[in-house]
């Protein structure tokens, strides 16, 4: 009998380590399962950010749709996807903001608040110049062709054109045209710009999941990592190191704004007038 009870506790036992161990993996599963964009910004809380974005006042009417965001988000699976949910929340946010400012239709008094115009326009109007450093012989310009801001980071200078075309699989320096022309493509090549390191700059997005660790250079420079520190990234030279510039407040108002939409806290260090840019 006590032989018997031996191996019926025996039998137990192994049930139980075996049935734990399924419960534990079923968890990590669970925890490392990738999380799809549409969890964290729905059709509906899109077209509650973008509420203006097909107002008849705006340029780029009917060329940011919902389909075309999730869309290219599918060719970066890392965006949204690293860190806990709060994180992954304030990335995706902070992205938003960030192509919102780009390309801004709002004003002070505008209906719904200035902060409710993102993704009015889809290229620069007006431009100063066809944004050609001719002195980068690695991605020269083509005669004839403007590398002015288009899509929603408006991305410009046919440097970012052509380390986007090849990255994208098109050619940023005989077509940047098509930024401008392909919804989907327009929200790759924002993205591209978001999840890229460019050294000494830092990917946006290792700065907004707490990857990057500040280099020396950055602490002399005051860049703390928060984000003003991606202000600093995608136009630091113009809007950086200057106390109360308009540009980089409209940049921190529309990241407030659309971190209650996401119910997530914004972080420190939101504006970068006490930073240097990078060089």
């Amino acid at each position: 009998m006590e032989k018997q009870m031996s191996l019926l506790l025996c039998l137990f036992l192994f049930i139980l380590s075996i049935s734990s161990s399924l419960h534990e993996t079923e968890a990590r599963r669970h925890y490392n399962r990738p999380v799809r964009i549409t969890s964290l910004v729905s059709r509906s809380l899109y077209d509650k950010i973008f509420i203006h974005k097909d107002n008849n006042a705006c340029p780029a009417k009917g060329f940011y749709p919902y389909e075309a965001f999730v869309e290219a988000t599918r060719w970066f699976p890392r965006f949204g996807r690293v860190g806990d949910v709060w994180t992954r929340r304030r990335e995706v946010a902070a992205f938003l903001a960030q192509i919102s400012h780009e390309t801004t239709g709002g004003w002070a008094t505008a209906p719904d608040g200035p902060y409710a115009w993102g993704l009015c326009f889809k290229e620069e109007v007006s431009p100063q110049s066809n944004y050609c450093d001719a002195s980068n012989t690695v991605w020269p310009c083509f005669p004839g062709k403007s590398y002015k801001g288009r899509g929603p980071i408006q991305l410009s200078w046919n440097y970012n054109y052509g380390q986007a075309g090849r990255a994208l699989g098109f050619d940023g320096l005989r077509n940047p045209e098509i930024v401008a022309n392909n919804s989907v493509l327009a929200f790759k090549t924002a993205l591209w710009f978001w999840m890229t390191e460019q050294l000494p700059k830092p990917s946006c997005h290792d700065v907004m999941t707490n990857r990057y660790r500040p280099t020396k250079a950055d602490l002399a420079a005051n860049r703390t990592v928060g984000y003003g520190l991606t202000t600093n990234i995608i136009n630091g030279g113009l809007e950086c190191g200057i106390r109360g510039d308009g540009r980089a407040s409209d940049r921190v108002g529309y990241y407030q704004r659309y971190a209650q939409l996401f119910n997530v806290t914004t972080g420190p260090h939101l504006d970068c007038e006490n930073q240097r840019p990078f060089s």
